[in-house]
């Protein structure tokens, strides 16, 4: 796109900033039309699984229900609590949906469809995404109200917990594929399994590490069962309780990217990507592009999230630290050492 605007007589440097600028919007305005048909289809999951109807009487089978909604916040007062530090209350909302945009930069939806294509981008990824929780600390200490604050220390022990696993976790996919790029990464996942899987996901060494990744990221976007931050018997809203209008809506929409993020990532470090699912010339998969087989995998991933929520009662606060701390960090390890030890004996042994 810089050689196009460099042909139309503009410099490189303006050039480079408008191809930027566009392909920024390509990624942002799709993503927050996606929140919102996401959180539409999230609630036809729940009413399906319920046996009930869910949203359907605002616009065609329900589709505009979540436009309403958000109409319907954006028109609301924003109302600040009178003790509360002003800054960083309103700072809060703006970092977490910040930062659930800026993760997207180096996701690739198909081969070079990537706007920024670095060879850092799993550290970029796992860097960035760790900033989420300042967000949730500053609007919880912000609010200067008790249970806030009870929220946002249970989200930042949460998130630092089940990060040391997922740090663990991606250190197996980068032994296997000898890459931090994102593009890289999956390329490496085509024909394994006799040359028949695009995946690490059909690995057996990296198929135990698929499900504590996906698990994990259920508890890092706080999730159901792992929606302690919320925990509406105990917390109210957790650390969104005196938060509304356009502020609230912030928290709404940085949450549901961050569920969109870790089902895209879920895709492409486990299951190939954009890549078919089978590596056979049989069948045209390859005619496909690239960016259906991730929509598609994505969309399988935000289906499991969904079923779980509507079916897996929340954890105690204690059984989801025991299930950080006490099984899946070991097992991390575990697979690291097993994992390092089969790529000596196999790619680098005698």
């Amino acid at each position: 796109m810089t050689a196009t605007f460099q042909s139309w007589g503009a410099t490189y440097e303006w050039s480079w900033f408008f191809s930027m600028v566009i392909g920024i919007l390509l990624i942002a305005l799709p993503l927050m039309l996606a929140v919102a048909m996401i959180i539409y289809a999230e609630r036809k999951i729940w009413a399906a699984i319920a046996l009930r109807r869910g949203p359907n009487v605002v616009g065609p089978f329900g589709l505009l229900q979540s436009f309403a909604d958000g109409l319907k916040v954006f028109l609301k007062e924003t109302i600040i609590p009178t003790s509360a530090n002003k800054g960083l209350f309103l700072l809060a909302p703006i970092i977490s949906f910040t930062v659930a945009l800026i993760v997207w930069a180096v996701v690739p939806f198909d081969v070079g469809v990537v706007l920024a294509d670095i060879n850092v981008g799993l550290l970029y990824i796992l860097a960035a995404s760790s900033l989420g929780v300042y967000g949730v600390i500053i609007a919880g200490w912000a609010s200067n109200s008790k249970y806030p604050f009870f929220s946002a220390l249970r989200a930042a022990a949460q998130m630092v917990s089940y990060e040391v696993s997922i740090g663990f976790v991606l250190i197996t996919v980068v032994l296997y594929a000898g890459t931090f790029n994102m593009t890289q990464i999956v390329m490496q996942q085509q024909g394994h399994i006799f040359g028949l899987f695009n995946g690490f996901g059909f690995n057996p060494l990296l198929f135990p590490m698929a499900v504590v990744f996906l698990i994990s990221s259920m508890a890092e976007t706080f999730r159901t069962p792992f929606d302690l931050t919320e925990a509406e018997s105990e917390l109210v809203a957790g650390f969104q309780t005196e938060y509304s209008s356009m502020s609230f809506a912030l928290f709404w929409l940085g949450e549901y990217g961050n569920v969109i993020l870790m089902c895209a990532l879920n895709a492409i470090l486990f299951w190939g990507g954009f890549l078919p699912p089978l590596n056979i010339d049989l069948i045209p998969w390859f005619d496909i592009p690239g960016i259906f087989w991730l929509f598609a995998k994505m969309l399988l991933f935000f289906f499991i999230f969904g079923w779980v929520r509507a079916t897996v009662p929340r954890y105690r606060y204690d059984q989801l630290m025991r299930l950080g701390w006490k099984i899946f960090l070991p097992l991390s390890l575990t697979f690291v050492f097993l994992i390092s030890g089969w790529l000596m004996l196999t790619r680098y042994g005698a």
